[in-house]
């Protein structure tokens, strides 16, 4: 989409009046399907804490057959400083290289390991990342082991509470290390399954902090999702914008101060958006999309960079300190799944976001963040034009079916917009910050939805 239509269309969103919401329909007229009840949450009595050492689950209790000579959990760093070490050690059981014929090389093979990616694991600030993975040595053959289904097949049959928090693990949920506060549980069933409890952190992708998600493991190393329970609420101030898939929050960053606390989740999730984008980027380019567009998204990435310094200054200023973002990194995606974030992160959550920072722009009453968000606004815009130019480039080779999935998905999401922007704001993040008041909001919205969303 052409950027100065996109510029047009958000300068008569920001003249128009207030009206009445309008009652949102689809491009297909598709009714909302709601979801299932989920079953309640499983009782805890009966359970342990799974166990931990430094931060990861332990690696003893398992029944691995044959038995190697020495089992590892290591981490490989995917991005951060060049000058820290990319694969680090965690935990060990056994001798590295007891049966080996030659000692030797076969410690130097462990030590040189060629491993680029491990289990789907959390994303730190900065674009640092760390991801998991198993190795092992039994006489001279090192073996590593990346994935879940690798663990799965090392594992055997799922025989002990550590086998099923391990597997757990290596599935992309948080046990040990994240969240900090609460460790997994974990216990056997007598039917020979495993219940598993994670409680992970989400920010703004589902507007709750705290998640919990009880799991399932069979003794052959099925790993089920049987409940998802949010467990605290959000806040009302949620920034809108491109959230990577897999957000996290480490929780802290409260400030008395409402801008401070604005300003520090502005912060969070500009540098979350580092990840968004690069991983846009990367699905882009793995599903054929053109060079122009890949470099769309590499420079928008950049520009996340630039806001975020921005918004961490004046997160500081009103007495706020930011947490760091976490993003738990899961391999690349099917383009439809590409298809429909871009559809909810892009063109509803970012180009509302965008108009909100032109609003911000002319309406903040201090001066330094008026400023700060008239350059946000102007790199915002152009990152919403490109998920309609995404949009536009894939939508002619979607099946009927694909589009009205997109079509429902976006609907959605504008329901979703409309009950965060509801909730009411504290004054100065009205008038210091510039931002839309819920009846404002609602006006934006209505705008959007007749001029662009329709």
């Amino acid at each position: 989409m052409n950027v100065n239509r996109l510029r047009t269309l958000f300068s008569h969103a920001l003249r128009v009046s207030l009206a009445t919401p309008l009652l949102l329909t689809g491009c297909q007229g598709e009714p909302v399907v709601e979801p299932s009840p989920e079953p309640g949450p499983v009782d805890l009595s009966q359970h342990s804490d799974v166990a931990c050492v430094n931060g990861y689950p332990a690696i003893t209790g398992l029944t691995v057959a044959p038995a190697p000579d020495v089992l590892q959990l290591r981490t490989v760093r995917r991005w951060g400083p060049p000058t820290l070490p990319p694969i680090v050690l965690k935990t060990s059981e056994g001798e590295p290289c007891a049966t080996a014929s030659n000692p030797q090389a076969c410690l130097d093979q462990l030590e040189a390991l060629d491993v680029t990616r491990g289990f789907p694991r959390l994303c730190g600030y900065s674009s640092e990342c760390a991801e998991g993975f198993l190795v092992t040595t039994r006489g001279d053959e090192v073996t590593t082991y990346t994935t879940a289904d690798a663990v799965r097949a090392l594992l055997g049959s799922i025989d002990t509470p550590e086998e099923a928090a391990l597997l757990a693990y290596a599935s992309g949920y948080a046990l040990c290390s994240y969240p900090a506060y609460e460790r997994g549980k974990v216990r056997a069933l007598p039917d020979g399954t495993f219940s598993v409890v994670s409680i992970q952190d989400y920010d703004c992708e589902t507007n709750v902090y705290e998640t919990r998600h009880d799991l399932e493991v069979t003794p052959d190393g099925v790993v089920t999702e049987v409940g998802k329970f949010p467990l605290k609420a959000g806040t009302p101030d949620c920034v809108a914008g491109r959230r990577p898939v897999g957000l996290q929050v480490s929780g802290g960053g409260d400030c008395e101060d409402a801008r401070g606390s604005y300003f520090a989740k502005a912060a969070r999730l500009e540098a979350a958006a580092i990840h968004a984008f690069l991983r846009l980027r990367d699905e882009l380019a793995l599903h054929g999309a053109g060079s122009a567009l890949q470099d769309a998204a590499l420079t928008s990435a950049a520009d996340e960079v630039r806001h975020t310094e921005v918004t961490l200054r004046l997160a500081w200023r009103f007495g706020a300190t930011p947490v760091r973002p976490a993003v738990t990194d899961l391999p690349l995606r099917p383009w439809g799944e590409v298809l429909l974030d871009n559809t909810v992160e892009g063109c509803v959550r970012e180009t509302y976001g965008a108009l909100v920072a032109h609003h911000q722009a002319v309406h903040a009453r201090d001066p330094e963040i008026r400023e700060a968000m008239a350059r946000i606004a102007d790199d915002e815009t152009r990152h919403a034009a490109l998920s309609w130019d995404i949009d536009a480039w894939a939508l002619p080779g979607l099946s009927t079916e694909a589009r009205a999935a997109l079509h429902a998905a976006r609907r959605q999401a504008i329901k979703i917009l409309r009950e965060e922007v509801a909730v009411p704001l504290a004054p100065e993040l009205i008038t210091d910050a510039g931002l839309p008041s819920p009846e404002v909001a609602a006006a934006l919205l209505d705008s959007l939805e007749q001029s662009l969303w329709a």
